[in-house]
């Protein structure tokens, strides 16, 4: 936003800088709008006056074109400055929700901090949508005034106190709508933000199904969910309490405000100061004004609600980032030298480690969090708190995060597959026309391709969900070796496949890598058997190295925690 502090208000208020053109247009029709229905009840009372009392056909049939083209002209202005402000509505959207995914993938990450995906995928459509509607609602509410200062107008030609009740009487009950509206903003945020918890846990649930029927753990699932969806529901019945609350009272309001102007003006044909036709025009202005002061609380509402999401989008816009980028270029060629110097994350203290070019290493962490914290470094997914990750003497934190990433790969051991053949999910990093075929058959992923109907060419359903959890880890494994990364970092690639076939993997993996560099986390001993050679984390340092079939026999704590 051109250097301006990202907040609520900032998010709002681009939102309708950036559709001002759309806006202004509709704006202006939709006053031509309400600025004809304001009339009618004013040609309605000139015909009466000047047609039907003194029983004039000629002037009846004037009277009666004017009053068919204003009928024509409010109703094209309100057709065409609806579809101008739709637009503005549906473009703001989408810009939000660009803008909300591109903080989510920016390299640097930080946005899905503290936040489930289902959290964020609430906020990127929901919450941009009610920002966006304020495009629609902006225009309709100064048309609003608009036809109230018509109306007014009308009012003070047909009888000054009744014109002077409305410009005086309005005010005091648009701020009246406006305090009635704060409840409705204070309870949105927290419904939106309970609704966006609860599908921030189904998403999570589903997306671990199998394992939760793996282990029975279907029922404490359901209890969670239906903890967080009862909290979500409270929160969304008092949100929609409140809104009720709000449009009723501000019924009443105006109705009672509605009531005074239409009992003003029946005493004032009642004396005389009025005629029949300045009668009609005036109890049918009053009862024209119910359209705009109901608008006045419609757009209110959607105000108070927009404020609420603009300022839970701003939070994710504003997310601090989890790494730092820096701007050295990566280098053409890479030898794919690691070093890691007093590296200090989590629970790593001062980790020292080289690792030289062209390396097959095995790394066995006795601690599962020495991985972790490990594997956050190498991918740039965390800064080191001290000490550095070298890639052939430069600190990684010297590059920006998706130069060293597709430098130092690190793939996952939990990695996603996505919707499509499992040819574009192979070749998703390495790009199209490369040859996947010694991947495949290095992570003897071609087997599971040539067991599918369609062979590579198999659709795949969403998170790999189609595949057995075998199948998803060579496929996996056949995306990472085919992206050719010079450092390639793999975690546990082989915990869901059977014996034969991690020995086969083993020796594929050692064939298709020799002569680049690759660390290996994991204690399957077929992938350690392979490695040039092992180190072993405990409490966040090395503590051993050396070749597996030497660890295993001078080794006991190894061996115990390998053999396992």
């Amino acid at each position: 936003m051109n250097g301006e502090q990202i907040t609520g208000r900032s998010v709002l208020r681009g939102s309708i800088r950036g559709q001002r053109r759309h806006v202004g247009v509709a704006s202006l029709l939709f006053i031509g709008h309400q600025t004809g229905e304001a009339l009618v009840p004013v040609l309605v009372g000139v015909v009466i006056d000047e047609a039907v009392t003194t029983g004039d056909p000629r002037a009846l049939a004037f009277w009666l074109v004017v009053l068919g083209v204003d009928f024509a002209v409010l109703s094209l202005s309100y057709r065409y400055g609806a579809r101008r402000s739709w637009l503005a509505d549906v473009r703001a959207d989408q810009r939000l929700r660009l803008r909300l995914a591109e903080r989510v993938l920016d390299p640097r990450g930080g946005a899905e901090a503290g936040r489930l995906p289902g959290s964020l995928a609430t906020i990127a459509v929901a919450d941009a949508k009610r920002v966006g509607i304020v495009n629609f609602a902006l225009p309709l509410g100064l048309a609003a005034v608009a036809a109230l200062g018509v109306a007014a107008i009308a009012l003070l030609r047909i009888s000054l106190p009744l014109g002077l009740l409305i410009l005086l009487g309005t005010p005091p009950l648009l701020y009246a709508v406006h305090l009635l509206g704060k409840p409705v903003e204070r309870r949105s945020g927290p419904e939106q933000e309970r609704a966006a918890q609860a599908s921030g846990i189904a998403a999570d649930l589903v997306a671990g199904v199998r394992v939760l029927k793996g282990i029975g753990a279907e029922p404490a699932a359901v209890r969670r969910y239906e903890r967080t969806s009862q909290v979500a529901l409270a929160a969304t019945l008092r949100a929609t309490g409140a809104q009720a609350w709000y449009q009723g009272a501000v019924l009443a309001a105006n109705g009672i405000f509605l009531a005074v102007v239409a009992l003003a003006g029946g005493r004032l044909a009642a004396q005389g100061a009025i005629s029949v036709g300045e009668l009609v025009a005036a109890v049918g202005l009053a009862q024209f004004l119910l359209t705009p002061l109901s608008i006045f609380g419609w757009v209110n509402g959607r105000f108070a609600q927009a404020r609420a999401s603009a300022a839970r989008i701003a939070e994710v816009l504003t997310s601090a980032p989890a790494v730092t980028a820096g701007g050295r270029p990566v280098p053409d060629a890479v030898p794919g030298a690691v070093r890691l110097r007093a590296l200090t994350h989590g629970s790593l203290t001062g980790l020292d480690l080289d690792v030289p070019a062209g390396e097959l290493l095995g790394v066995v962490a006795t601690d599962p969090a020495d991985a972790v914290a490990l594997l956050a470094c190498l991918g740039r997914e965390a800064d080191p708190d001290d000490g550095a990750v070298e890639l052939d003497g430069v600190a990684l934190t010297e590059f920006t995060p998706e130069q060293a990433r597709r430098a130092v790969l690190v793939a996952a051991h939990d990695a996603e597959l996505f919707s499509g053949t499992v040819r574009d999910n192979v070749l998703a990093a390495a790009g199209p026309g490369a040859d996947l075929e010694p991947a495949m058959a290095a992570a003897q992923a071609d087997q599971v391709a040539d067991a599918l109907p369609a062979g590579r060419d198999t659709e795949i359903s969403e998170q790999g969900r189609s595949l057995s959890g075998g199948q998803r880890q060579r496929v996996a494994l056949a995306r990472a070796l085919a992206a050719n990364a010079p450092v390639l970092v793999l975690h546990d690639p082989t915990t869901a496949v059977d014996t034969v076939t991690e020995a086969r993997i083993a020796a594929g993996l050692r064939d298709v890598r020799r002569g680049r560099t690759t660390i290996v986390l994991t204690t399957s001993p077929a992938l350690l058997a392979v490695t040039d050679r092992v180190v072993v984390l405990d409490d966040g340092r090395v503590i051993a190295q050396g070749r597996h079939s030497d660890l295993l026999h001078a080794d006991t704590h190894y061996r115990k925690t390998v053999l396992a």
